[in-house]
């Protein structure tokens, strides 16, 4: 059963539900630092969060470079998994690249990640190549979608904009 999500740019007052996620979510967490970096300097990022009522339940990030977007990161808090948040995520970011004028999305995925290599093949990504060492044990896929994203029409919610 899909529950109905809002999608909404990541702010500095997600940070720590997002970290929660992200630390029950990955054996390697990015660090609460990582992700103030990456919103306060880094000019490429763009971070998205789903919420069901008031409660942040999944985050997507990604860099967008010239005409690729390139996932860096994307976590469901484990009670809203299979619910559709991640597609609404995925949607969301797509639907952004679109209107940015993306053409191809890439990312990386640990091989042993079977759930999420068969989600982001739902998508549309398929495996191009592989990075050795990426992660401290073991390799990484690199996954990429090159046919040109459609939009499905996500609705962002604009948040004011705040200083991290």
């Amino acid at each position: 059963m899909n529950l109905p999500f809002n999608i909404e740019i990541m702010t500095k007052n997600d940070l720590d539900e997002v970290t929660a996620i992200e630390n029950s979510s990955f054996n390697q967490p990015w660090t609460l630092q990582s992700f103030k970096t990456d919103l306060q300097y880094n000019r490429l990022a763009y971070y998205l969060v789903a919420r069901h009522e008031d409660k942040l339940v999944g985050y997507i990030g990604a860099w967008i470079v010239l005409d690729e977007a390139h996932i860096t990161t994307l976590a469901v808090d484990h009670a809203y998994r299979r619910q559709g948040v991640a597609s609404c995520l995925i949607q969301a970011l797509i639907d952004e690249g679109v209107r940015r004028g993306i053409s191809s999305l890439t990312l990386e995925v640990r091989p042993s990640n079977k759930v999420a290599r068969s989600f982001y093949k739902k998508w549309g990504f398929s495996v191009r190549g592989r990075r050795k060492r990426y992660y401290t044990d073991e390799d990484a896929l690199i996954m990429s979608r090159t046919e040109a994203p459609r939009a499905a029409g996500v609705v962002i919610s604009e948040v004011e904009s705040q200083e991290v």
